[in-house]
């Protein structure tokens, strides 16, 4: 085992970005979103960063008896209604911006579906491909030992993300109940199931993204079961986007992935294609039973849904002048550049913002929490059920905010989650009354 590499499908996570900061893009849309409530700068300052960025050193013993140095991040953005949370992602390109963007994000997704947390995230700068499954475990009991000073199930809960598995949660949770001497399960979640995890929770993301999908539809007046969809990313988000889609009728024609891509203008095979990669050894685009298809032309095919699942600035200038279709649905974080939103606005293109449409995450994470808090776990059928309830509920209050300020769903997303966290922040009086004034006005 010590020598055996790890080999696991992960395309959300090899795309190359562009060159934009993650972090001054989700500053300038929440810059945006407080003007446009008529709220007081006050608010910005205190949203626009996180409450707290720790950095960490993770000296792991390699299996040639070097010892090399990896470098991790945990960034807190606000606890004003509940504990953080958020995701953890080990990928070469981490950075401190990324990692305080993506709090942010997760903090935004939390209160617009009206769920008791703040933005959590965290990160290791390493390639997981290049390590041994045996140097993989130490550094992920590395990193959660050094980061337990601020984590907890009432402080900050850490998750899954790009590169990341129940098997890693698995190492983590139990290295912090090593240290503390006792189990905690609340402490962190998308963990394998026999040890506290949530039902429903590995296809959670993938599940709420086609909801809204579906949702985003029904405003179009869609029929989904005579339409196309496209895919970038058939990482654990992208695949079981791909399954929620087949079955509902949904006819996907082309993905692509790190080593990249497929194209079957009948549709491809989802099914068949799920069974091809489900052990982590084959990717996607190795899948024989379709042509070869590179990443801009995949954004360029005439089909109705569009699906970035991948990492952030993938829609660009560049390429979005040249997508067709007629929703783009952001199962990634951030895969849109400002520049590019434009265009697809001018487009007419249907987007189903990132903080909105991949909130199925933590959606279920929460219900994780919850379960393990009470020590009674929920069926499969309930998790799904409680799923779509606040996913419909969260995609409604986009849609009113958008039709009241007849602006994007990507500035209603951002005002709904910004307004949540600001009647939080009047009621703790972190904000003071005249400050509210103007924007109560404006809201009756």
């Amino acid at each position: 085992m010590a020598s055996e590499k790890i080999n696991r499908d992960k395309p959300e996570s090899d795309i190359t970005t562009q060159d934009h900061n993650p972090y001054d893009i989700v500053k300038g849309l929440i810059k945006e979103s407080v003007t446009t409530l008529g709220l007081n700068e006050n608010v910005y300052q205190v949203l626009k960063k996180p409450m707290r960025m720790l950095e960490v050193s993770l000296p792991v013993r390699m299996d040639d008896g070097t010892i090399q140095n990896f470098t991790g991040y945990r960034s807190q953005h606000i606890d004003i209604l509940g504990p953080t949370k958020g995701g953890i992602r080990f990928h070469p390109k981490v950075n401190v911006d990324e990692v305080k963007a993506l709090s942010i994000w997760m903090s935004l997704k939390a209160a617009i579906l009206d769920i008791p947390f703040g933005g959590g995230k965290g990160g290791v700068i390493v390639d997981p491909e290049k390590l041994s499954v045996r140097e993989l475990e130490t550094l992920s009991r590395t990193y959660i030992r050094k980061i337990t000073p601020i984590i907890g199930p009432q402080k900050d809960i850490p998750a899954p993300d790009v590169n990341t598995s129940p098997e890693v949660m698995g190492w983590m949770i139990d290295e912090f109940d090593q240290l503390r001497g006792y189990n905690i399960p609340g402490m962190i979640t998308g963990k394998p199931v026999i040890i506290g995890g949530s039902l429903g929770r590995l296809e959670a993301t993938g599940r709420g993204v086609v909801l809204t999908i579906r949702e985003a539809a029904r405003v179009l007046e869609m029929d989904l079961s005579k339409s196309t969809a496209a895919l970038q990313g058939f990482g654990n988000v992208g695949s079981m986007t791909a399954k929620f889609l087949h079955e509902l009728g949904v006819k996907v024609v082309a993905i692509t992935d790190a080593k990249g891509g497929i194209y079957n203008e009948e549709g491809i095979d989802i099914p068949a294609l799920l069974e091809f990669v489900k052990d982590g050894k084959n990717y996607a685009s190795k899948f024989s039973d379709a042509e070869s298809i590179t990443n801009e032309k995949m954004f360029s095919l005439p089909v109705d849904i569009l699906i970035p699942a991948a990492i952030e600035n993938q829609v660009t200038k560049e390429n979005a002048p040249n997508i067709q279709a007629k929703i783009l649905a952001e199962a990634a974080n951030g895969p849109t550049t400002p520049e590019g939103d434009k265009i697809l606005e001018e487009k007419g293109i249907f987007v189903i913002p990132d903080i909105l449409c991949n909130a199925g995450g933590v959606t279920v994470s929460y219900f994780e929490w919850v379960q393990n808090t009470m020590n009674y776990y929920w069926k499969e059928e309930e998790v799904n059920k409680k799923l779509e309830e606040h996913m419909l509920f969260g995609f409604d209050k986009v849609l009113d905010m958008k039709k009241d300020k007849q602006c994007r769903m990507r500035d209603a997303a951002y005002m709904v989650g910004i307004n949540h966290l600001v009647k939080a922040m009047e009621a703790r009086g972190w904000i003071k009354d005249t400050e509210m004034e103007k924007h109560n006005n404006d809201m009756k």
